[in-house]
């Protein structure tokens, strides 16, 4: 008989955060020139998230908190040499390579965000129209082509992220995937 037990780790809002995000950046990549009004809506969804998890970030429960998973970049180098030779040391929350996916996922998704809203600003529309409309030509050009390089950006970070996931999975024998839905791990 195992002595292991169930850990609760992530939180509803942690999950609902995750699903919501995946949900609404999938809508936001799928749509960009063919639903400009669901592109929209999507991304401002993945804005609200984003402050959400921010803010979450700092007051929500242990496993939810930056604390508890950002690590300096020696730890983050240390985990991923382990990863490589499949000797990792097992996290209940968080591993440090983890941590440093969600910073860049979330530092990337703002930018995404950001450059959208002055890309849609620049053609007249949304809360930067008076501040972007300035925007002509080449400057215009330059935040469309920002906003969609961050957006691959992204979409390369959730593949990485997808595949260290199946890696963590398989190395330390644990559906990953399964916990980020019920928001338990085995301890």
């Amino acid at each position: 008989m195992s002595d292991q037990t169930h850990v609760k780790v992530w939180d509803p809002l942690v999950r609902l955060f995750h699903w919501g995000l995946v949900t609404a950046f999938v809508l936001a990549y799928l749509s960009e020139d063919d639903w400009m009004s669901l592109h929209v809506y999507a991304g401002y969804t993945v804005m609200g998230l984003l402050a959400f998890r921010l803010i979450w970030g700092f007051i929500g429960p242990r496993y939810a908190r930056f604390s508890d998973f950002v690590r300096r970049p020696s730890e983050v180098m240390a985990y991923l040499k382990g990863l490589v030779s499949l000797n990792a040391r097992r996290y209940i929350g968080h591993n440090p390579a983890g941590g440093a996916m969600i910073v860049l996922l979330l530092f990337s998704l703002l930018l995404t965000t950001l450059t959208g809203l002055g890309a849609y600003g620049a053609e007249g529309y949304g809360p930067l129209a008076g501040w972007a409309a300035g925007l002509v030509g080449m400057g215009k050009e330059a935040m469309e082509e920002v906003h969609e390089f961050a957006a691959n950006f992204t979409l390369f970070l959730i593949l990485v992220h997808v595949a260290g996931v199946l890696l963590g999975s398989l190395l330390h024998k644990e559906n990953l995937v399964r916990a980020m839905i019920t928001g338990h791990k085995l301890s």
